[in-house]
C-alpha cells in the first residue's frame, strides 16, 4: 500500500514546513511504516552543528510521533475529524543510537502497545540505511478539535 501527501494531510493537522512524514508505505490495525526525505535544504541545518550538519533528534522524534498519529488518525471512522486529534501526551525511553544527515531517507515504524479509553500508547523507531537511528515510546490521546485549539 502507498499513500500521497493528500491523505496524510486528510489524516492529521501537521502541515509543511512542520510535516516530518512524506509517505504511508504500509498500514496495519495496530502498525504503520512511513517514510521522509530528509531535505538537505533545510534551514535549520545551517545553525544545528553547521560543520557536520545533523537532524535535531526532537524533529526525528516529531517523525515518529506524527506516523503514529497517522495509524491512530486512520483507525478512526473517518480520520482525525471523527473522534478528534492525536495529541501527544507522554515520551519515554528515547534512545539516539544513529545521526542522520541532510539528504538521508529515513523510514519509521510504529506500533500499537495498548489502547485505554482515548489514550494510545506506542512505540517507535526510526531508521537509516536499514540501521536503526530512534527508538522512543510515547502515548498520544485524542482531544476534540475545539479542545486542541483552545490550547493554542
Amino acid at each position: 500500500m502507498t499513500s500521497d501527501l493528500e491523505e496524510i494531510l486528510a489524516l492529521i493537522p501537521h502541515r509543511p514546513p512542520f510535516l516530518w512524514v512524506d509517505r504511508i508505505v504500509s498500514r496495519e490495525a495496530e502498525r504503520i511504516e512511513t517514510e521522509k526525505q530528509i531535505p538537505a535544504d533545510l534551514d535549520l541545518f545551517k545553525g544545528h552543528y553547521p560543520e557536520h550538519p545533523l537532524m535535531p533528534g526532537v524533529l526525528l522524534c516529531e517523525a515518529i510521533f506524527q506516523s503514529g498519529a497517522l495509524l491512530i488518525a486512520a483507525a478512526q471512522a473517518g480520520g482525525a475529524g471523527q473522534g478528534g486529534v492525536p495529541v501527544l501526551t507522554r515520551i519515554n525511553n528515547a534512545k539516539f543510537k544513529r545521526e542522520v544527515h541532510p539528504g538521508d531517507k529515513v523510514n519509521i515504524t510504529v506500533t500499537v502497545q495498548e489502547k485505554v479509553g482515548p489514550a494510545w500508547f506506542m512505540s517507535g523507531k526510526l531508521a537509516v540505511g536499514g540501521k536503526t537511528a530512534v527508538t522512543v515510546d510515547f502515548a498520544c490521546t485524542l482531544v476534540e478539535k475545539a479542545e486542541s485549539v483552545g490550547r493554542q
